[in-house]
């Protein structure tokens, strides 16, 4: 039945995968290069049919009570006068601080065996499975192997290719971070934009902590992923000159965060998401990048479907991953369509922002917001799986 899975990454995808693959009887394991669930991140949208696999689940009381309560967002200028507003509620999606979503994720992981503090070395797949090396613990052999370790993933880089191969850089980086919610407006996101830059704070009315937020605009930038203290420099650097609004405050306070986050804003595009037992899930397999908005979505809806499929084809991999893939593909495609929000956030230009925020205070804009939500595309019906063993989702 190919029961042994390692899933490497305790992510939204991975630990999602490992709940539902526990719940059909199989023998999951994740591995986690953090040495605990990592407690931070943005603000990410549970809808849709993600609101249907957390159901499912049986946590969506508890993501409903932990969730943020933002109101909308607001832009500023440089002397922190509201230029603009967007009203967001009523968009009929669950708001949630993605380290709150992990927690919950992570409790709900009954049957799942946790390794922290350790990574994925190397692969050597065979006919019976794979033989996986570990940076810190023994070689362990499973049957099948889950990349859900994000977009730098290390499963994709050793079964598919070099991350060149599939990664595109989208012209921008971002990074967030915790901040003093005193800079910010309760339950508003606030934006201050230069051409190409943002720099804001999201405040929510639920959570004490704030966190700031940067995005700016730069071609291509040479830095190894992991060295948190080149992330803060570039971040730094791209900023040191904004003496408008609270940006030397909120990057103060930014630096200080140990679980600081930068990154490109990238999308990850690949023909397949398996190679033999191997297979992808979450930002691993088809990053649409924070700026989508669909980054939980995806990787909920992605996970139940991946487990649901191996639970349906009774271990088969080569059944379940394609699929897996077939059923998935299409909401993918058209979640990696980041529409205007980048426009939305960045402007390139001082004409680019003027006319955002002109556009801001009319309905119109708010109308279209509720009109790309209903006309784009609508994912199939949420199948229910049955496995082998009798459990069911």
């Amino acid at each position: 039945m190919n029961e042994r899975i390692l899933i490497a990454g305790a992510s939204i995808a991975g630990l999602t995968t490992a709940h539902w693959l526990a719940r059909y009887g199989f023998r999951p394991t994740v591995v986690e290069r953090a040495r605990a669930p990592r407690p931070g991140g943005n603000g990410v949208d549970v809808r849709e049919n993600a609101v249907e696999v957390v159901d499912r689940m049986g946590i969506l009381p508890r993501i409903r009570a932990a969730a943020a309560d933002v109101q909308g967002m607001r832009f500023v200028d440089a002397r922190d006068n509201t230029v603009a507003r967007i009203d967001i509620t009523g968009a009929g999606e669950i708001e949630i601080m993605r380290g709150d979503l992990v927690a919950l994720l992570h409790r709900a992981g009954d049957g799942v065996e946790y390794v922290f503090g350790d990574a994925v070395r190397g692969l050597t797949q065979d006919d019976d499975g794979v033989t996986v090396s570990f940076e810190h613990g023994p070689d362990r052999r499973f049957d099948l192997v889950v990349g859900a370790d994000g977009l730098h993933s290390t499963v994709r880089r050793l079964a598919f290719g070099p991350e060149s191969d599939f990664v595109r850089h989208r012209d921008h980086y971002f990074a967030f971070a915790d901040a003093d919610a005193a800079l910010g407006e309760d339950r508003w996101v606030s934006m201050f934009n230069r051409p190409g830059r943002m720099a804001g704070l999201y405040r929510s009315g639920n959570h004490a902590q704030a966190k700031a937020y940067f995005v700016f605009r730069s071609t291509p930038i040479t830095y190894d992923h992991r060295d948190l203290d080149a992330h803060k420099r570039i971040v730094r650097e791209a900023f040191a000159r904004e003496t408008g609004w609270r940006v030397p405050q909120l990057l103060a306070t930014a630096v200080d965060d140990p679980d600081f986050y930068f990154d490109a804003l990238s999308q990850v595009h690949l023909d397949s998401w398996s190679a033999g037992r191997v297979t992808l899930v979450g930002d691993a397999a088809w990053c649409a990048s924070p700026v989508s908005g669909a980054g939980a979505e995806l990787a909920l809806v992605g996970a139940y479907r991946l487990a649901g499929e191996l639970a349906a084809a009774r271990g088969d991999h080569r059944t379940a991953f394609s699929r897996y893939h077939e059923g998935h593909r299409e909401l993918v495609g058209d979640r990696q369509r980041i529409g205007p929000n980048l426009k939305l956030m960045a402007p390139r230009t001082p004409a680019g922002i003027a006319l955002r925020n002109a556009a801001a205070r009319l309905p119109l804009l708010r109308a279209a917001s509720a009109l790309e939500r209903r006309y784009r595309t609508q994912a199939p019906a949420l199948p229910r799986y049955a496995s082998a063993h009798g459990h069911s989702g």
